[in-house]
């Protein structure tokens, strides 16, 4: 026979012998049952209903002894001490605002005790709680009733402490949260002494996390739904959150993706350096950043991501997470591309139209009308004179329809039409602003792509205007080198400088001449230049075929 169970079964086998003791009947069910517990590798615990009898039984036992002595003859040594002893703890335990039990097994009821605060909690006084020995089973959730039994049949069998949380039902009807930690102590001799613990009311606690969980809720619902790429990030770039959107985008799982760094699963070999530039710069500064990257999917496709990234702080302001936010703009982007080249391509067909149609049917007339006012002056006719008026107005129309022809086809279909669009280009400059300008180009920079000379051409079109226009330069210098199938494109002024800049920094120039680069592959600079004024740059790669 179990110690843990001796008592009980003494005073049950003395009331009825032919009735099975409590501990028999728990072994029994234990033994029965197909429930098994981890913590208890070797034993079985009972089902529902044979736990509930276990703990009823427990209680009618507890209850009967309340005839008896109230002092058990089994005391330890010294127990003649412990009223008084009982009596400074009692007192001491009523200053905790808590609910503290304390049942003795080998005692009647009178040797119970509850603190005061059970009234406070649920509504009853101590006398009725104590009454009724299984009052606190009646008033737990029915939810929770199973898990307590099963809990609490486990203390009473195998000694070990009981720690849960679960809900009570007040007299009122409230319904009060509690943790409750209870422990079975033994005699010297390891039978059931007595029962004590505390329970304290985790209402609020229960409620604030039940808030935060629909608060989570709410949120997580939001980031699966919506149809931006969001991922969080911690300082060393580990992904931490994966929103549905970003595992449809990259065809990766939350699962596969967690803990790994983010620049090792999706961005290109050449755009990983470049971020984790971009990404320490994100990790101490608080102010949103924008930015572009291709991702490769699960299936290696390209994704062109447009992000906008800010740094989440922790409580003690220190940076703390990366939460980066992305718009999916591939078909956008091939779409702008596809419009762009259409508008390229129909420029250069009107320019082309324009000088080998037009002017060149204008060339003829103003032969025509040369040589008629060739006859009429050796007719000596008085309408010679608004002939050469009308040679004067045709040569006229020619220059203009050549000026429009350039102007939409500023760049000439030839590998070195680049280099002589911009070499024009600074002399226009000079000759229209009155400003120096120079072209520099020591090497040939072979562009064989009239795509990207035209584009090229624009920006330093563009950035021509803007230091005319914002930084009343004295010198303006156009550069043009190439090195290693990358060429660069400078366009650099000696004007008032970068906080002009700055504050056109949302222009529409500035943006086209982003645009413009990143159609052709490069990346767009500007920053102030270290003596004065202020450097554009535009890299970009040169194609060989």
């Amino acid at each position: 026979m179990s110690p843990e169970l001796s008592a009980t079964n003494e005073a049950a086998s003395a009331r009825d012998p032919s009735r099975p003791s409590p501990s028999d009947r728990t072994r029994d069910a234990f033994a029965k049952s197909p429930t098994f517990i981890p913590n208890l590798p070797d034993l079985n615990l009972p089902d529902l209903g044979e736990a509930e009898a276990t703990l009823l039984d427990l209680a009618k036992v507890f209850s009967s002894s309340a005839a008896k002595s109230p002092v058990s003859p089994k005391q330890e040594p010294g127990d003649q001490h412990t009223p008084n002893l009982e009596a400074k703890y009692r007192a001491l335990l009523e200053q905790i605002p808590a609910v503290v039990f304390m049942a003795y097994l080998d005692r009647g009821i009178s040797e119970a005790y509850v603190s005061p605060q059970i009234e406070a909690a649920l509504g009853y006084s101590r006398e009725e709680w104590l009454e009724d020995p299984v009052r606190w089973y009646q008033r737990i959730h029915p939810d929770d009733k199973q898990r307590w039994s099963l809990e609490a049949a486990e203390m009473f069998l195998s000694g070990k402490p009981l720690r849960s949380s679960y809900r009570v039902i007040a007299r009122d009807g409230r319904i009060i949260w509690f943790h409750c930690d209870a422990r079975m102590m033994r005699h010297a001799n390891g039978e059931p002494w007595f029962i004590h613990g505390v329970a304290f009311d985790i209402s609020d606690l229960k409620r604030s996390e039940s808030e935060l969980q629909d608060e989570r809720n709410v949120v997580s619902a939001i980031l699966d739904t919506v149809g931006a790429l969001v991922v969080v990030l911690d300082q060393e770039g580990r992904i931490i959150r994966f929103n549905r959107a970003s595992e449809l985008t990259t065809g990766y799982s939350l699962e596969e993706v967690r803990g790994k760094r983010i620049w090792d699963l999706f961005l290109l070999p050449d755009e990983v350096s470049r971020f984790k530039v971009i990404f320490q710069q994100m990790s101490s500064d608080v102010l949103p950043q924008e930015y572009q990257s291709y991702w490769v999917t699960r299936h290696k496709s390209h994704r062109l991501i447009a992000w906008s990234s800010t740094m989440l702080p922790g409580s003690n302001g220190t940076p703390n997470l990366v939460i980066a936010t992305g718009i999916d703009i591939t078909e956008r982007e091939q779409l702008e591309k596809a419009i762009l080249n259409i508008s390229a391509r129909e420029q250069r067909r009107i320019g082309q139209d324009l000088h080998d149609g037009l002017g060149q049917h204008l060339t003829g007339i103003a032969f025509m009308a040369k040589v008629h006012e060739a006859k009429l002056a050796e007719k000596h006719v008085d309408e010679t004179t608004d002939a050469a008026k009308l040679v004067r107005l045709v040569n006229e129309a020619i220059h203009k329809t050549r000026e429009l022809a350039r102007g939409l086809l500023p760049v000439v279909s030839d590998e070195h039409g680049l280099m002589s669009a911009l070499q024009l280009w600074a002399t226009e400059v000079e000759d229209i602003f009155n400003v120096p300008c120079r072209f520099q180009c020591d090497t040939p920079v072979l562009v064989r792509d009239d795509e990207v000379a035209t584009h090229l051409y624009h920006i330093a079109q563009e950035a021509v205007h803007n230091a005319i226009k914002h930084g009343h330069p004295h010198n303006i210098l156009i550069c043009l080198t190439a090195n290693h199938g990358r060429g660069t494109l400078l366009v650099k002024d000696d004007g008032t400088g970068f906080a002009v800049v700055r504050e056109s920094s949302q222009g529409m120039g500035l943006h086209i001449m982003n645009y413009r680069a990143g159609m052709i592959g490069g990346t767009l600079d500007v920053r102030p230049d270290p003596i004065r004024g202020t450097a554009v740059t535009c890299t970009f790669p040169i194609h060989t075929q």
